[in-house]
């Protein structure tokens, strides 16, 4: 029975089996009307808060991905379940990461989602696209903030008798951005569409994620140098920008693996 205030995570990630999921360890056992779920996770978003945690764990060690499956526990007052560390990160300040730990967590079949055993990778698979997606979200929406604050930056602030925006290298600087930054838009929309009509396939969603979480970095990058020395300081919004899109080049799967993904797509008969 589902009560009182929720806070959700969903715990894949762990310490051995980072973006390869079909690695992980932890087990779920059935015993009964019960599984027995042992193991831990890590990186995970909400772990310090969250009271209803979708867990994925291994239902058949032996079968690879095709024996995880997903369960979801709801973990207040639950034996078994225990919290570490608050991870300390670079970025996302605002947001706690945590480790979690399951020793023989007790939950009950009906914890199990789906009809069956054995689903949860193609569960996982599932959202993913959407995932990713919604991370090329952010990344233009960054771009875009960096770009103006930048923009009212260089109009305000002068060096050597003139507005930094007058000297040639800043106009071509912005002119580039903002040129990457219209395309990158573009692109997201057109993705955003497929998605909507339920078209939007792995492969460019995993283009999505990758390409523009790279150019926001680059972007980024860019503008900041813009802003010289201030452009480290915390109370300008470049330094946080700076320091919080770093992850979204490695989590929901590294840039590196989107490109795996994407080759296979390209290549696959």
């Amino acid at each position: 029975m589902i009560s009182g205030e929720l806070i959700g995570a969903i715990a894949m990630t762990e310490p051995g089996a980072g973006s390869d999921l079909q690695a992980i360890t932890t087990t779920a056992v059935k015993d009964g009307n019960h599984y027995k779920i042992s193991g831990s996770k890590t990186f995970i978003t909400n772990g310090g808060l969250a009271n209803l945690i979708i867990v994925a764990a291994k239902t058949d060690p032996k079968a690879g991905g095709r024996g995880i499956s997903l369960f979801l526990a709801e973990t207040d007052g639950l034996a078994g379940f225990r919290r570490g560390r608050n991870l300390d990160k670079l970025g996302m300040k605002s947001n706690d990461t945590s480790e979690l730990f399951f020793e023989e967590m007790r939950v009950p079949a009906s914890a199990l989602l789906g009809p069956e055993e054995g689903q949860g990778f193609a569960q996982m698979m599932q959202q993913l696209p959407q995932e990713r997606l919604l991370i090329g979200v952010y990344a233009v929406a960054r771009i875009e903030r960096a770009l103006r604050v930048t923009l009212d930056y260089v109009k305000q602030r002068a060096a050597f008798g003139k507005k930094i925006a007058e000297f040639q290298n800043t106009q071509f600087v912005l002119a580039e951005c903002a040129t990457e930054a219209t395309i990158a838009k573009t692109f997201l929309d057109a993705c955003i569409a497929a998605h909507l009509k339920g078209d939007l396939t792995t492969e460019k969603a995993s283009m999505a994620k990758y390409w523009l979480t790279d150019l926001q970095a680059k972007i980024i990058d860019r503008c900041l140098q813009l802003f010289g020395g201030y452009g480290v300081m915390a109370e300008y919004p470049l330094e946080r920008m700076y320091r919080d899109n770093r992850i979204e080049r490695i989590y929901a799967g590294t840039n590196e693996i989107m490109k795996l993904v994407i080759a296979r797509g390209l290549l696959k008969d």
